[in-house]
């Protein structure tokens, strides 16, 4: 199984693509998309489209998994990137792809066990579980392979509780 993780952003979008193999999870390809600042909005939200569009068709995951947005300070930046992440869940639709969302406390509670994780402590999970040389940068990169990392293991258990919730 495929699957893309996704941090959404305006200026960067993180992605990471990885394999869940067994109980492994391999990465196969992960960066970012980024938009320059000063262009107009409706550009960029195009570019991320574009972008995105362009990495699922390359690609091709089986899954979506996106960070769910969480502000509580800054109001334009957070409509700015709730309208991008809509963009994104548009490409992953139109492609097909379910799409699923995690808090930032999940995915640190499936990276680290702890949901309260400092951001340095996923990233070096994420590295370690991965078997990188070094924390994939920008941070929006490694947070999105955290996410890709979290719904394989969400998946896998998910998967098995339906199955026994079916019988």
């Amino acid at each position: 199984m495929r699957i893309l993780g996704i941090d959404p952003g305006i200026a960067i979008v993180g992605f990471g693509f990885v394999d869940k193999q067994g109980s492994k999870v391999v990465p196969v390809q992960y960066g970012c998309i980024q938009t320059e600042a000063h262009t107009p909005e409706e550009e960029r939200l195009l570019h991320v489209y574009e972008g995105m569009k362009q990495l699922i068709d390359k690609y091709k995951p089986d899954a979506v998994a996106l960070e769910k947005l969480f502000f509580n300070r800054n109001v334009t930046t957070a409509m700015a990137v709730s309208q991008a992440r809509g963009v994104l869940v548009l490409a992953a639709v139109q492609s097909g792809l379910p799409v699923a969302e995690y808090t930032p406390m999940q995915v640190k509670q499936a990276i680290v066990g702890y949901g309260k994780a400092e951001k340095k402590q996923v990233q070096e999970m994420v590295r370690m579980f991965l078997k990188l040389q070094v924390v994939p940068k920008p941070d929006d990169v490694a947070d999105a392979l955290a996410v890709a990392i979290c719904h394989a293991h969400s998946y896998t258990l998910n998967s098995k509780l339906n199955e026994v919730l079916r019988r």
